[in-house]
């Protein structure tokens, strides 16, 4: 989403924009006026869920970067970041295009810094990962599932070298700014902090549904430790102690997962609606419908959906995890990360005054047509790129 809607920004600025990529499609082709350039990348694509996971045949393990990559993810590893940056390099040399600079979306690899001898490159780093790795391992008791994190996170390492050597990096709020420099050990002076834009073309106040009472809507990856779904649902629970509520999150849980299982041991079915993946229109009528948003998520480096909801005219609560206060400003509740009671508390209280919620909504809405803008964001990043250019020669 960040590549999409930088790169049609910053095209609608007069820049000439190509983006690389693999699998899944970016979707950059999703509007009348596209003068970005997309290049895809052949990968083994083995997270298509269509065929997850798949053996790769013979001829395509011939290939010296698709044989690292079928053996690191044959380990439990997670090797993308690294396989992109290879595949990247290799594209470079064979098609000796010319760019005035390289932007790279967080995969930090070694094949990227390569580039870095020839060219200017920068890159945005928007949280990081070393806190989703130190969650994913808090988050469960087993050994075995502990070392399968620290394995999956492997990748890690290499962004930290990675990003150290880099001449500048973007970032997008000042809490992953703080973050990323103690977590990587890199001096803050090598940041560049520029918040993204909301969609307000695809996210926007539908008047003509009306609100559902007790009606709650939560956005995230529901069995991601870090987006914090486990500590809303037991906030739902002590909640129907005292009135009735409808949940409704966007996405689908894992089968069988941590929060199917959670769900079926609070006895939860019926007060929640799993939406799955849906489509833009279906998104903004579920906004409509719903009383509040609620973000409960334990760290965000930015926190769109706080800024989705508030561009849906939507009141919210979320928790003061990472960025998220940056965002909400003085438009929506804040709470502690990690804390139901907080949460349980207020819902209550938002559900119980209107006047609360409408004045919410209103200053939510006005804060992401002020603040939040992908025009604002590409004008800031194409001077960044300029400082960057001018330093490199």
């Amino acid at each position: 989403m960040y590549i999409r809607h930088l790169s049609h920004a910053l095209s609608d600025l007069g820049h000439e924009v190509e983006v690389i990529a693999g699998p899944p499609d970016p979707l950059l082709n999703n509007r009348s006026k596209n003068n970005v350039t997309l290049t895809m990348l052949k990968t083994l694509d083995l997270y298509n869920p269509d065929n997850l996971f798949r053996t790769p045949g013979l001829d395509e393990l011939m290939d010296t970067i698709n044989l690292i990559e079928w053996l690191d993810v044959s380990t439990m590893g997670y090797p993308e970041p690294m396989t992109f940056g290879m595949r990247v390099k290799k594209h470079l040399k064979e098609t000796k295009k010319h760019y005035d600079i390289i932007h790279d979306n967080q995969s930090l690899s070694y094949g990227i810094l390569s580039l870095a001898k020839r060219m200017p490159v920068t890159a945005t780093i928007h949280h990081p990962m070393t806190v989703d790795r130190r969650l994913a391992v808090q988050s469960t008791r087993s050994f075995l599932k502990k070392i399968k994190a620290l394995r999956w996170y492997s990748f890690i390492n290499m962004q930290k070298r990675v990003a150290k050597k880099l001449p500048l990096i973007i970032t997008v709020s000042k809490s992953s700014q703080k973050d990323i420099a103690r977590e990587f050990s890199i001096p803050e002076s090598k940041f560049k902090t520029i918040p993204i834009g909301i969609d307000t073309n695809n996210f926007y106040p539908v008047d003509t549904i009306k609100k559902q009472p007790g009606r709650i809507i939560v956005t995230n990856s529901a069995d991601t430790p870090l987006k914090g779904l486990y500590h809303l649902l037991f906030a739902i629970k002590g909640i129907l102690k005292t009135r009735p509520v409808k949940l409704v999150v966007i996405g689908t849980p894992k089968k069988n997962g941590g929060i199917e299982t959670l769900v079926r041991r609070l006895k939860l079915g019926q007060y929640i609606k799993f939406t799955g993946r849906i489509d833009n229109e279906m998104f903004v009528k579920e906004y409509a419908r719903a009383s509040l948003a609620v973000v409960p998520s334990l760290y965000e480096g930015f926190g769109l959906p706080v800024g989705e909801a508030m561009a849906c005219r939507l009141p919210v609560i979320c928790t003061t995890g990472g960025a998220l206060p940056e965002v909400a400003g003085d438009a929506a509740k804040l709470v502690p990360p990690g804390d139901a009671k907080a949460l349980e508390n207020a819902i209550l209280e938002l559900l119980d005054d209107p006047s609360q919620r409408e004045m919410l909504a209103q200053k939510g809405y006005e804060r992401v047509l002020k603040e939040f803008t992908w025009e604002k964001t590409a004008i800031r990043t194409a001077r960044a790129y300029k400082e960057i250019i001018n330093d490199y020669h």
